[in-house]
């Protein structure tokens, strides 16, 4: 009976989501009603009430499903990276990039931002903050694998540069999100530019 209610309980909340990514999409975030999200999703406006407390809640719960199932691809790639840095990191990255756009769009991203920071104590803002953690962390362990697999040299601090290629990534993706025009193409080959001179500096292998 438990296993059925907690079945009945996350296909409430993806059709919530589902719902709520379509028509922020459609009517833009602002404009969006919790009433129409509610309707859209066939549950009651109490029972949205029930799961999420506003907007808000539901906008970083999206996020949180995209960030989930990204750090899922990237634990495929990281556990078997190619063997070489450049390439790891440019398969990881664009993985994340390709993802992106699957169920938030950049005026969302933009908002999601937005309330972060804002509103820097609330439970939205700290769960916000932590998924950026678990994505920097999961740069770090590529960094940390392609050291362990002798690609990276021995004396190199992997937490460190981990660290740096995600913050780079990260801010690199915030400009994407400030710029419309700016596609996810552009966005992939300008900070492949950026750190393939760095993977080249940390790379026992060197490419002739």
């Amino acid at each position: 009976m438990a296993g059925l209610r907690a079945k009945q309980k996350a296909d409430k909340t993806r059709r919530i989501l589902e719902a709520a990514t379509t028509l922020f999409r459609e009517q833009g975030y602002d404009s969006a009603r919790i009433e129409d999200i509610a309707e859209m999703a066939e549950v009651s406006v109490g029972t949205l009430y029930n799961y999420y407390q506003n907007k808000g809640d539901i906008l970083v719960a999206t996020v949180a499903m995209e960030v989930t199932e990204v750090l899922e691809g990237g634990a495929r790639i990281v556990s078997n990276p190619p063997l070489n840095v450049a390439e790891a990191l440019r398969t990881l990255i664009d993985q994340y990039y390709d993802h992106s756009l699957v169920y938030l769009s950049k005026e969302m991203w933009r908002t999601a931002m937005a309330i972060s920071i804002q509103q820097p104590e609330t439970p939205l803002s700290r769960r916000y903050t932590e998924l950026d953690g678990q994505l920097s962390a999961q740069v770090v362990r590529l960094v940390e694998t392609l050291q362990a697999r002798g690609v990276v040299h021995a004396g190199i601090d992997a937490k460190a540069m981990g660290e740096v290629f995600f913050n780079n990534l990260n801010m690199m993706f915030i400009e994407f999100c400030k710029v419309d025009a700016m596609s996810l193409e552009e966005l992939k080959v300008r900070v492949n530019a950026q750190h393939e001179p760095i993977a080249t500096l940390i790379s026992t292998v060197k490419i002739v």
